[in-house]
């Protein structure tokens, strides 16, 4: 049996599943987050390992533990962790959706250029990328950036608590900023850029490679054998995207989590130039383009619970009909967190517009459903402007759990949209990695293909994407619009 993590944001999700991809039991532990300035977003590194350690105890209960023979994280990426020469943190994890790096990431991509950045690592500057955090330490707390002796991504430092080995894979190393994506190393220039060595880097590997096995202590507290594998593991999405059956070239998943994602497959390395969509290595070997928006489900979760004061989210979408689709004339801008993809704009803010005396309530329900999908759209303009053809996709995540929201993007986006019969996301991916790790399979593409099964599938219907084509049209006008507002 295998093991795999979800070392999420909001908490870990851990995963038990046999050599079959049968899932035999699921644990989730959640931790706290701080937002010690605005716009900021931290959390402890201890938290992650200790609910991850209490979180496998419990979840090993059903099973003997002598059949466990693996494990494998996914993990939140773009998070700083830095460890002093006694392997201490050196404080709080800046995280993936932290927002203070807007001097450094205008630095990096207006003065050491984004024509630069695109040759050194294949992307351009986001101000979630880990390395633009590396530099605001340097400039803002120099006391501990002379404490660096080592520096990991959320997922590695758990590999790294678990087993010693310090590792980190190409999948999440790519959206750090630091790495020379088509040539899956090290950046010589970005590693300069900002002021840190290599050697506090860590060795890179392949997602399912074996980097270590459980230390003896940390084994014999969870009640784990002392010979059980870990995996390298690989960041959240590619994780997510071999959970989903997303491997080989040509396939696409859209993630409506916290943050959503459109990922598209390749074979080959994709040069996207100065465009603000990600073009990174992928889990199986192989490689993918991502755009990702900082906001998604997390768009409803605030419209629902924090606004309207009312848990029943289904009660809310019943009334929204087929007739209703692509008429609506509210519209969203989904950017509460600021957006990465495509408009790589932290400082820009969501808004209605196109209200009237009488707008309903669920007219501006529909319209932040609409609002992420149109912001997918977005991004998959970006790819069809390369010359990527997306004809389905797959869809997963908390948001995907809406027949409306699915319907919505499929119409949107005017592709096919299929839904999985086992909607675990990088926790499943984590686990077939443990397997390929230990030779269960030959491959992620072969292990992933065998094991994920799909569900339903909702097929656009030509009227309302063609009323949702005009819809965008003027959609696409609205954040040219009001991007000065907030510079």
């Amino acid at each position: 049996m295998y093991i795999g993590v979800d070392l999420g944001t909001s908490g870990v999700k851990l995963l038990l599943m046999d050599r079959e991809g049968k899932i035999i039991n699921k644990v989730t532990r959640e931790y706290g987050i701080s937002f010690p300035g605005p716009g900021w977003s931290e959390q402890n590194p201890y938290d992650w390992f200790d609910n991850t350690v209490a979180g496998i105890r419990e979840l090993i209960k059903c099973v003997d533990p002598a059949l466990i023979r693996g494990i494998g994280v996914g993990g939140q990426m773009h998070g700083l962790v830095m460890l002093d020469d006694g392997d201490n943190v050196i404080r709080p994890a800046i995280l993936w959706n932290d927002g203070r790096t807007v001097e450094e990431t205008d630095y990096l991509n207006n003065v050491i250029g984004k024509d630069k950045l695109a040759v050194y690592t294949g992307n351009i500057a986001f101000a979630g990328f880990t390395a633009p955090k590396i530099l605001w330490v340097y400039k803002n707390e120099p006391e501990n950036f002379a404490k660096i002796r080592k520096i990991m991504l959320p997922k590695d430092y758990l590999v790294y608590r678990l087993t010693g080995v310090f590792s980190s894979d190409y999948s999440d190393a790519s959206g750090m900023l630091l790495l020379d994506v088509r040539n899956r190393c090290w950046s010589r220039e970005m590693i300069k850029i900002c002021h840190i060595t290599e050697d506090m880097l860590p060795p890179l590997y392949n997602s399912s490679d074996v980097v270590g096995v459980v230390r003896s202590d940390v084994a014999e507290s969870i009640g784990l054998a002392k010979d059980v594998k870990v995996v390298a593991g690989a960041g959240d999405n590619a994780a997510a995207a071999v959970g989903t059956g997303t491997v080989g070239k040509g396939r696409c998943n859209i993630s409506l989590g916290t943050s959503g994602t459109i990922f598209i497959t390749d074979s080959a390395f994709a040069q996207l130039g100065n465009n603000a969509i990600h073009s990174f290595a992928h889990a199986d070997g192989g490689f993918h383009i991502m755009g990702c928006m900082l906001s998604a489900a997390s768009c409803n979760k605030w419209w629902m619970s924090d606004i309207l004061k009312d848990d029943d989210y289904n009660g809310a979408q019943s009334v929204i009909g087929d007739e209703d689709l692509g008429t609506n004339k509210v519209f969203f801008l989904p950017y509460l967190m600021g957006e990465r993809s495509p408009h790589n704009d932290p400082k820009v803010r969501s808004m209605f517009i196109g209200m009237s005396m009488d707008t309903t309530r669920t007219q501006m329900t529909q319209a932040v459903l609409e609002g992420v999908a149109y912001g997918m759209r977005d991004c998959l303009e970006v790819a069809r402007g390369m010359g990527i053809s997306v004809s389905e996709t797959c869809i997963c995540g908390g948001g995907a759990k809406s027949r409306l929201w699915r319907r919505i993007v499929a119409n949107v986006l005017n592709i096919r949209v299929k839904t999985l019969k086992n909607d675990e996301g990088p926790a499943l991916g984590g686990a077939i990695l443990a397997a390929v790790g230990d030779g269960v399979y030959r491959d992620v593409i072969g292990a992933s293909e065998k094991i994920v099964e799909y569900d339903s599938i909702i097929e656009p219907d030509e009227t309302i994407a063609a009323r949702y084509d005009e819809r965008y049209e003027f959609y696409k006008k609205l954040y040219p619009s009001i991007k000065g507002l907030y510079t």
